[in-house]
């Protein structure tokens, strides 16, 4: 555009009337008035970008979502956590000048060990840039005072540590204070001001009597995180609408003592996180900002600096019934107990073959199990009587006898293999004779003989005898003996 300018102005000059630079015309004046507007908006232009240096001061407890909550201001999803003073930003973008800038965001440890970290975050020369930013746990409403007081005391100490001139620190006490009582309720139409014009500015109201009490000459904004927690407060610790308001109205009583704005919001459901965009930028770069003041929906507050005062505080104590506006925070909303759960130890259940081949090992360890009781003739347990008596089956018998053949060397074993293959060959009629009946004419071999039930059976009743009169059987091998 210089260029084309200069090009019309030579031209101009070669197709006059050979005028000297000396002798110059009304078209040279023209000429040079529209390189001074040439340079005037240069100028203009220069001068009406964003600025640079803009800070704002995340602090916070421990886990109350301070970088999470600049994070999505930034619109980062996948983000890591440091430790100390960690470092994000966010991007401002001038639709009018189409310029953009980065707004610096620093998110102080909650551990206090860490807060003389604060000098990188604002220095001395960045404080008339710089925003303080105080996050509050709304799951943890028990530390919500408590918090405050220790942040904001933090913040103290180290603008005192600054030591800014006294000069400096007026200046933005006063801008701070010109703020609060400039500020005008946005209309409902588009593009309504929000501050007051200069004929207005000789009619400002004085300060209430609890407000900006400690001017820190910073702005301050409480960001409640974790709204969404609230319907778990009252259904988990019987919070009711008088409990939620008695908390509110504590908080706004400490913001309006810090001339703070107030903020209640989610990241889960996403809530009011636009609106904490907007007014950080209205506040560091001036832009227009036309957000009314919310307090009805009751996770979604938004009360900012210079709306509230100690009347519209109190149109919040109208509706206690059982809480009284002076009582004690802590005494009101305490932290409730700890429920220690009993932890029972999960037994896990082995694999089925690993469990039988420790069953195994353990009885292969055991000793031979001996029959009766001790100083007892092992064969005293032995049946007696006629076998076909029995109601047990066969593979019954079978599984009684054998165990016994282990630890026995007696007649009775004897008696009992005889008695489970008579019960076998009982069980073993044909068809429409009743299994293990008395008249059931079964048979065994013997020396290719066929002997009769009754002979069986009375040769079984003379070994018993013989076991009873204690006289020794000369069927049963001995130890050492051939078979």
């Amino acid at each position: 555009m210089a260029t084309s300018g200069r090009s019309t102005l030579l031209s101009s000059n070669s197709t006059g009337h050979n005028s000297t630079l000396e002798n110059q015309n009304p078209e040279d004046e023209d000429g040079q008035n529209l390189w001074s507007s040439i340079l005037s908006e240069v100028s203009t232009h220069s001068r009406s970008k964003l600025p640079s240096g803009k800070n704002v001061l995340v602090m916070g407890e421990v886990g109350s979502g301070k970088t999470t909550l600049v994070a999505k201001l930034q619109g980062v999803e996948e983000y890591m956590k440091g430790r100390g003073l960690e470092y994000l930003y966010f991007s401002v973008h001038d639709d009018d000048i189409d310029d953009q800038t980065r707004c610096n965001a620093w998110v102080l440890d909650g551990d206090l060990y860490h807060k003389g970290l604060q000098g990188v975050a604002v220095p001395v020369e960045a404080v008339g840039d710089s925003l303080l930013l105080i996050t509050l746990d709304m799951s943890r409403p028990w530390n919500a005072l408590d918090s405050l007081q220790k942040w904001a005391a933090v913040a103290r100490e180290h603008i005192d540590k600054l030591r800014v001139t006294p000069e400096t620190l007026r200046e933005l006490e006063h801008r701070l204070v010109k703020q609060f009582q400039e500020y005008v309720e946005p209309g409902s139409e588009e593009g309504t001001p929000q501050r007051r014009t200069e004929e207005e500015e000789s009619v400002l109201l004085p300060l209430g009597e609890n407000t900006l009490t400690h001017n820190l000459g910073l702005p301050m904004v409480v960001v409640c995180t974790k709204c969404d927690a609230i319907s778990t407060l009252e259904k988990e610790h019987d919070y009711r609408d008088e409990h939620l308001d008695f908390i509110q109205s504590h908080i706004r009583r400490f913001c309006l003592q810090y001339g703070a704005t107030l903020l209640y919001t989610s990241v889960k459901e996403m809530k009011n996180l636009d609106v904490l965009y907007k007014y950080l930028v209205h506040r560091l770069y001036s832009f227009p900002f036309h957000c009314p003041a919310q307090v009805v929906e009751r996770d979604a507050v938004f009360i900012p600096s210079g709306w509230d005062n100690e009347k519209k505080i109190a149109i919040l104590h109208e509706n206690f019934q059982t809480l009284k506006a002076d009582d004690n925070f802590e005494e009101v909303i305490v932290k409730p107990p700890v429920r220690k759960f009993v932890h029972e130890k999960e037994i896990q259940a082995e694999d089925d073959q690993v469990f039988l081949v420790k069953l195994q090992s353990l009885l292969a360890k055991q000793p031979p199990v001996t029959a009766g009781r001790p100083g007892q003739d092992p064969t005293s347990r032995a049946p007696s009587g006629s076998p076909r008596t029995s109601n047990r089956s066969a593979a019954a018998n079978v599984a009684n006898a054998m165990p016994q053949a282990a630890g026995q060397t007696s007649e009775g074993v004897l008696a009992n293999f005889f008695n489970s293959l008579l019960t076998k060959k009982a069980g073993a009629g044909g068809p429409g004779t009743p299994a293990g009946g008395n008249n059931t004419p079964g048979t065994v071999r013997k020396s290719g003989s066929k002997l009769g039930l009754s002979d069986v059976q009375a040769e079984l009743d003379r070994i018993s005898s013989r076991e009873t009169d204690g006289e020794p059987s000369n069927d049963t091998p001995t130890d050492g003996q051939d078979t």
